[in-house]
């Protein structure tokens, strides 16, 4: 006899949409939210995306939870858009699902992650202490 139950529930996990860059920001420019959850390091490294709130992978309950005390204020509710960028869809893809499980109705995530949206010309602080600044299409 075969247990199925494994199959059952992988086929019934939701499926956060993967979109492009300029995709994402035209989202972000109608009013979703954008949520970076790349390590301290990883935005140190690399530059951040301004106006991106950031979030802590493993703390959803706590930053998303309509009823949590420390939710980003940001977020108000389940109908909320949601753009997720990580440094790959490896990162972005595991936090755009829990979104989902949690009952947020419209979350997405970047293809290619936050290098994707550099290369695309899309607004990108650079790295701390680099030279330079801002970035912009």
């Amino acid at each position: 006899m075969t247990d199925n139950t494994d199959n059952a529930h992988a086929a019934s996990r939701l499926t956060p949409a993967l979109v492009t860059p300029v995709l994402a920001a035209a989202a972000v420019k109608g009013g979703a939210v954008l949520v970076d959850v790349r390590s301290n390091k990883g935005r140190g490294e690399n530059g951040e995306v301004p106006g991106a709130i950031v979030a802590d992978r493993h703390a959803l309950d706590e930053q998303f939870g309509l009823d949590s005390p420390t939710r980003h204020a940001a977020i108000i509710s389940l109908d909320q858009p949601i753009v997720v960028v990580c440094g790959s869809v490896a990162g972005s893809g595991p936090v755009a699902e829990g979104l989902l499980e949690r009952g947020f109705r419209n979350v997405v995530h970047i293809d290619g992650g936050f290098a994707a949206w550099k290369d695309a010309g899309l607004p990108a602080n650079e790295p701390a202490g680099a030279p330079g600044g801002e970035t912009r299409i």
